[in-house]
């Protein structure tokens, strides 16, 4: 492992909905720079599955991962979780991700206030009650959250009306926590990621909205949660330890486009 990759070492993070999507991603990579990593999830199936998945015998000997299933809309139960986190490592915590999240792709006119609250009640509040626990923990000087947001908080997304708004609060609660929890050393960003080929996504995205998609991105393609974790991993590491309150935009160019791509790629 190179000197780079090596940074992050002994240094303890929580990242929610890490069983799978960009959230297993994301441990893996800090797994991968020596990290500790508590990995929080609502299923206990997909827990064991990736713990299979990303350990190794050594890891598992080192005690380098803790799983642990929990409801993050439950602060009761997320408050036990984040008590064993701490008791388990036994060492300041360095970061938190909250990459737990659900989508819905519904018309404005289809969505109820019951799927509101729903979406509203884990990508929100799940969102607040994390940040709450790990800003009260012991934590390392330099310490620092990553919300994942979307690009559907962004822009007006057609069947967004639940999840692109409570995207946007995320942002919006990104932007107040990185003001307010500053005194505390706690920088706090977002990043926004476009179509990430993860199994929420897979279940969401018909072909026709895989074709729309990608005819508007210059990259063409959808992104690999890998790649949304690189950008994660910098964001909560050391080398980015002058930037708070900011969105990172990965989304292979969708937010950016203007007329002319659908010719540029029809003459491809």
């Amino acid at each position: 492992m190179d000197a780079a990759a090596g940074c992050l070492d002994g240094r303890c993070f929580v990242v929610t909905g890490g069983a799978s999507g960009i959230g297993l991603a994301t441990t893996r990579w800090f797994l991968a720079r020596g990290a500790r990593v508590a990995m929080l999830d609502v299923s206990e199936g997909a827990l064991a599955a990736a713990r299979d998945e990303v350990c190794d015998s050594a890891e598992v000997a080192s005690g380098r991962l803790l799983e642990i299933a929990t409801d993050i809309r439950d602060e009761v139960r997320l408050a036990r979780a984040f008590e064993q986190v701490c008791s388990r490592f036994d060492a300041p915590l360095a970061g938190l991700v909250n990459s737990a999240g659900i989508a819905r792709n519904v018309p404005f006119m289809e969505t109820s206030a019951a799927m509101m609250r729903e979406v509203f009640d884990v990508n929100v509040v799940g969102t607040f009650l994390c940040s709450r626990m790990f800003a009260g923990a012991d934590r390392h000087p330099d310490a620092a959250i990553v919300n994942v947001a979307s690009v559907s908080a962004l822009i007006g997304n057609a069947g967004r009306t639940a999840y692109g708004a409570s995207k946007g609060a995320v942002i919006t609660l990104t932007q107040v926590m990185a003001v307010e929890l500053a005194a505390l050393g706690i920088r706090v960003n977002a990043v926004a990621p476009g179509p990430v080929a993860t199994p929420m996504v897979s279940g969401l995205h018909s072909a026709g909205n895989q074709a729309e998609w990608t005819a508007r991105m210059p990259l063409g393609r959808y992104g690999e949660p890998r790649e949304l974790a690189e950008a994660i991993g910098f964001l909560a590491s050391p080398a980015a330890g002058f930037i708070t309150g900011q969105v990172l935009v990965a989304d292979g160019g969708y937010l950016a486009t203007g007329i002319g791509v659908g010719e540029r790629a029809t003459q491809a």
